[in-house]
């Protein structure tokens, strides 16, 4: 064997022993997934997500589904054929592991941070929605002792906040003339929400979008800045509604049942 050959050889070796490393490296990635989905005007566990006490509530139809995503644990292994998966499917997304838990190096530490998140997230819920209707009634007293537990096992985060606050709003006042905000339809979303009723955006929406699909939406309120996110992927037949605040979200629901306009992505 010549030198060349040998060396030729060589580098061929080293280019294969550089292909397998990085083949079998972890990488900061995690694997993202559709979720599950909850209707918050219905049960979680055999309990109601929403509970209003000191008022009285609508009995509703329809469903308001919040929706999530799943995704590896950072402690997974992700590795390069993961990767390469994860980028050929529509129904997985590869996203750097930062983005998917900020907080923390653990299971156990992500998931005090992420229920913490929650309970935030559905306190400012309860005063968006409650602060909406204080506005818009001819009696606030009313409303004054009006308490609400929320109730939604196994998910965590501050996603589902807008879809919380629409459902305290229909439970207590529907479209304010005695009928459902959703129409009787399966209306799914996401978005995080301030106590003031600004919606912010939030992760994984074409994810949402397919679990929101999968679970029998065919509208899906997201943020108005993911409506490009959005589109990605988007199932068909669903219905993209663009919000940025509470009282949009609910005027976009009111002119959909009624047959109006409704803001589109």
């Amino acid at each position: 064997m010549s030198a060349r050959t040998r060396a030729l050889a060589l580098c061929i070796a080293f280019v294969l022993a550089l292909l397998l490393t990085a083949a079998l490296a972890p990488l900061p990635f995690s694997v993202a997934y559709p979720g599950m989905t909850a209707n918050v005007l219905g049960d979680d566990k055999g309990k109601p997500v929403i509970t209003i006490t000191d008022a009285d509530t609508r009995r509703t139809s329809g469903q308001l589904r919040m929706t999530s995503i799943v995704a590896t644990g950072p402690e997974a292994s992700v590795r390069l054929l993961d990767v390469l998966k994860g980028w050929s499917r529509t129904d997985e997304a590869v996203m750097p592991r930062e983005a998917v838990y900020p907080v923390g190096d653990s299971t156990e530490e992500i998931a005090e941070h992420n229920a913490e998140q929650m309970k935030e997230s559905q306190a400012t819920a309860t005063s968006a929605a409650l602060g909406r209707l204080r506005r818009s009634a001819g009696d606030v007293e009313d409303l004054k002792d009006v308490k609400v537990k929320l109730s939604l096992q196994d998910v965590g985060g501050p996603s589902a906040g807008l879809m919380f606050a629409l459902g305290i709003v229909d439970k207590l006042d529907g479209d304010g003339a005695g009928h459902d905000l959703t129409g009787g339809r399966i209306v799914a979303g996401t978005g995080t929400i301030t106590a003031g009723g600004k919606v912010g955006a939030v992760g994984g929406v074409p994810l949402k979008t397919q679990a929101a699909h999968r679970d029998g939406a065919t509208v899906f309120m997201v943020p108005e800045k993911e409506c490009t996110d959005a589109r990605v992927e988007l199932p068909k037949g669903m219905r993209l509604i663009p919000v940025t605040t509470l009282d949009g979200a609910v005027n976009a629901l009111k002119a959909l049942r009624a047959g109006g306009k409704v803001p589109t992505c």
